[in-house]
This record gives C-alpha cells, structure tokens and sequence, in this order.
C-alpha cells in the first residue's frame, strides 16, 4: 500500500490544470505502467450510441478495440459497477484475450452520476498479482477521476 500513497500525488499532479480528457487519461496511464512492473494498463470508455467499451489511452502491447457489453472482465466491472479482481483470466467465464501473455487481471469502474463512464483495465503476466490491496490502492485516484471527468474535454 506505500507505493500507492508515494504515488498519489504524482498523479494528481499530473491531472491539475489540464482539461483535456485524452491527456489526462494518457498521462496517468503512463505513470501507472512506469510505477509498476505489469503488462498492460489503460483505459476503456463507454461508447453510448454503440453500447461498448471503446480502447482509450493505454500503455502496452496492442490491445482490443472495442468490447462487448456482458463479455469480458471488463464488462463485468462496467456492468456490476464495481472492481474485478480475476487471479487467472482462463477461469474468468467469457474471459476475452486481448493478449496472450496475460493471466491476471484488475478493472476499476469510473463511476460519473451512477453511469460507468470509463474502466481502468490492468493486466499482469503473473498469476494472483492483484488483490483487494491495488483496489484500495486506486481508490483515490479512482475518485479523483470521477468527481473531474465532466470538468474534461
């Protein structure tokens, strides 16, 4: 949990000040991956009209584009509103595989007005790497997104 509190600053500094949504999600993807030694870290946003999770700033190898609602780890968090914690992707029902290499996954929700408006997706090439730890761990800056993220172009 040290590394989180070491690291909140950082990235709320990084959001002050800028207005542009892309920015600011690219930024803080990036101090994220470069804080940790994971696989994959980015962003999703919700893509209304089509009713899908749309690939936004990320760090990492080539990733999905769009996923589907009710399909995927991080559908699962866009539609419970809530944290997935998934120690072994192949045992996740619907698990999509963006990446072969990864086995261990985290999706926080951004929740704007009750409506997920956006995922934090993380993956690991570890199994177990996650735990209730890095949810708590990201609460804050979880927070900080959502009570900004209509503030953004």
């Amino acid at each position: 949990m040290a590394v989180y509190h070491a690291m909140q600053p950082q990235w709320i500094a990084l959001l002050e000040g800028e207005v542009n949504r892309t920015a600011n999600l690219a930024n803080l993807s990036a101090a994220i991956y470069a804080a940790f030694d994971w696989h994959w870290v980015g962003f999703y946003v919700v893509d209304q009209q089509r009713d899908e999770l749309v690939l936004a700033p990320f760090q990492g190898p080539v990733a999905c584009t769009r996923l589907h609602r009710g399909k995927g780890v991080c559908a699962a968090a866009w539609d419970s509103k809530s944290a997935q914690v998934v120690d072994d992707v192949e045992s996740f029902p619907g698990h999509i595989a963006c990446s072969a290499l990864s086995i261990a996954e985290l999706v926080l929700p951004v929740v704007v007005e009750g409506e997920v408006v956006a995922v934090l997706d993380i993956d690991s090439t570890k199994p177990a790497d996650f735990s209730q730890v890095d949810v708590e761990g990201f609460a804050s800056i979880i927070g900080h997104l959502e009570s900004r993220w209509n503030q953004w172009e």
